[in-house]
């Protein structure tokens, strides 16, 4: 008795030390998306905890806390934007005492109990010591007050015509007759203004252009630091993931309604080669300069030189699809006839061109699939690193990796998405040499868009349903391929590899948004665009501007509160918004950069 009372009385002793050293070890000054976590061991021996990310697709367990002797506490900080995993067994074994899954969240500190239960079974449990931040409401605040601005400035041409408002008016500038001649002017201008054809410019497509562009100059501005605005780290979609191929698809859909209206006018194919080639170059070495710019090195800095970028994948994939409209052998919208294949006129008659993009995903299918990468097994589409058990730790991307070091060395992208959470160590760049083909086909989608509304040409109805046609059938494709899961498809959704999933699911999207967009905005004038319509008239502009300028006043600061997304957030709205007023200055004087 006096033994086991002896032995009760040293755990207690044990135990208080251990729960001083909590208060010892709490005072850490916790970051943005971090929470603090105190494992207590209330074990006789060592304990060791192991975590990993839910997100994380079957990674190995990484170490998290060891302690060598028990019972005793230790405190470490852990990251909150995905669920983890926690598991805690004893030191140097492998066997499992207990596990539990937990999303911690920012700023709170939680504890982990590890403690005896009945007979040889142990219990692990988590207790909250510190209520965490709420990290959703600046992003209600900021949320709350971009309505309230957007009703306000809807609500603005209402209130100037109100009777009241221009009797104020007319009383305060004290001059009632020459405010009458003033409206008599601005009615017979407004009446001439009807009279004029309107512009056959859709303004629908300018919108979701500057619609994505701004979506892009946000997230590129570190969207808040939310995880949801940044790109995925492997497979899924989040926010970040979703701007590029709308561009694509933008790119399709403008390059079919500007041939077409070339043609119309009689430009000849070789003014048509010669304007796309010195597009086309001139949007590479955009993109080239600027992607390897430094403050420090200039605009070319070889110390991280990269070949591939955004601006170059765009540039080929618009080289691409122009030159199939270039010599397609059908030039010309044939007069609206009766045929047996009228409700697909629009895809038969551009066979040679369904042919080309066909074989293009059969190449894409066959290289993914089938080409042998050294030491990684045929077909491997995962990150590598911890992921996958650990079984392929340098095979990341697969066989789009393995082309891109092959044709490129060492120049693509050495921080992929994936790195942080599964560790990688390979380069992966995700506007590689593969992943440019899907690039082209996911154009291509956006050419039927041109070619419905080309073909369609003021009959709304038809082009509605078409572009849902297309929704469901694109969906339904993307949703077969990915079995509706983010990891277990056959193809998963990713946009580092431009799968096809991921083009068939942003198709999909694309022909949603602009067809919702083309109702409200071209069909029934409920909205102008605005804002968007200014950075989408200018997105050129606006898209090498805020990549070179991002960094300096008064677009970004040195930020001095780093434990909270309030700061961040407010800075990445204030540099969109900036750009926004920018365009609309631009605008106002007809200044549209074009190439």
């Amino acid at each position: 008795m006096e033994s086991c009372s002896l032995r009760h009385i040293f755990y207690i002793i044990l135990l208080t030390i251990g729960q001083c050293g909590v208060t010892m070890n709490t005072e850490v000054l916790l970051k943005m998306d971090e929470a603090l976590l105190t494992v207590h061991n209330q074990m006789y021996y060592g304990l060791q905890v192991l975590y990993t990310s839910d997100y994380c697709y079957k990674c190995l367990y990484q170490p998290l806390a060891n302690m060598e002797v028990g019972p005793g506490n230790v405190s470490v900080v852990l990251s909150t934007p995905f669920t983890l995993t926690l598991k805690a067994s004893p030191v140097n074994a492998t066997n499992t005492l207990c596990s539990l899954s937990y999303l911690f969240e920012e700023a709170g500190h939680y504890s982990l109990w590890v403690t005896p239960g009945d007979a040889l079974n142990v219990t692990c449990y988590i207790s909250l010591d510190k209520f965490p931040h709420s990290i959703y409401q600046p992003l209600w605040v900021a949320a709350l007050v971009l309505v309230l601005l957007a009703l306000l400035w809807a609500s603005i041409p209402f209130l100037s015509r109100c009777s009241c408002t221009l009797r104020l008016k007319n009383l305060i500038c004290c001059c009632g007759a020459k405010y009458t001649m003033e409206m008599e002017e601005a009615t017979n201008q407004a009446s001439m203004d009807q009279s004029q054809p309107k512009s056959s410019r859709l303004k629908s497509l300018d919108t979701f252009r500057g619609f994505s562009i701004t979506l892009m100059v946000f997230v590129n501005y570190g969207g808040g630091r939310y995880w949801f605005f940044q790109h995925a780290p492997w497979n899924g979609l989040t926010i970040a993931d979703l701007v590029m191929p709308w561009f694509v698809f933008i790119i399709g859909t403008s390059v079919m309604l500007a041939f077409s209206s070339m043609r119309r006018k009689g430009v000849t194919r070789l003014q048509l080669l010669r304007k796309l080639s010195w597009r086309t170059v001139v949007l590479m070495l955009i993109g080239f300069c600027f992607i390897n710019y430094s403050p420090r090195d200039g605009l070319l800095s070889l110390s991280w030189l990269r070949i591939p970028g955004v601006l170059q994948r765009l540039a080929f994939t618009y080289f691409t699809l122009s030159l199939m409209q270039m010599f397609s052998p059908h030039r010309e919208i044939p007069p609206s006839q009766v045929r047996w294949w009228s409700p697909v006129q629009d895809v038969v008659l551009y066979w040679p061109e369904w042919i080309f993009i066909l074989l293009l995903e059969t190449v894409w299918l066959c290289v993914t699939f089938l080409l042998p990468v050294p030491n990684c097994p045929t077909g491997y589409l995962g990150a590598g690193g911890i992921g996958d058990n650990g079984l392929y730790p340098n095979c990341t991307g697969g066989a789009a990796a393995y082309i891109d070091r092959w044709l490129l060395g060492h120049n693509i992208y050495w921080h992929p998405t994936c790195k942080t959470m599964y560790h990688t160590t390979q380069p992966f760049d995700p506007e590689g040499v593969l992943g440019t083909i899907n690039s082209i086909v996911m154009g291509f989608i956006g050419m039927q868009a041109g070619k419905i509304f080309l073909f369609y040409r003021k009959l709304n109805n038809k082009i509605i349903i078409r572009f849902t046609v297309w929704a469901v059938i694109l969906g339904i494709l993307a949703a077969i391929l990915s079995k509706c899961t983010r990891d277990s498809g056959f193809i998963p959704v990713n946009k580092n590899l431009w799968s096809l999933s991921y083009v068939a699911c942003m198709g999909s999207m694309s022909f949603v948004l602009l067809g919702m967009m083309y109702f409200v905005v071209d069909i029934n004038g409920w909205w102008g665009g605005q804002p968007f319509i200014y950075p989408g008239m200018n997105s050129i502009l606006v898209y090498v501007g805020h990549s070179l300028l991002g960094f300096y006043f008064p677009f970004s600061w040195e930020m001095r509160y780093q434990d909270s997304h309030w700061e961040p957030l407010f800075q990445s709205l204030w540099g969109t918004a900036l750009w926004i007023f920018i365009s609309y200055l631009l605008y106002r004087k007809q200044f549209f950069l074009k190439i």
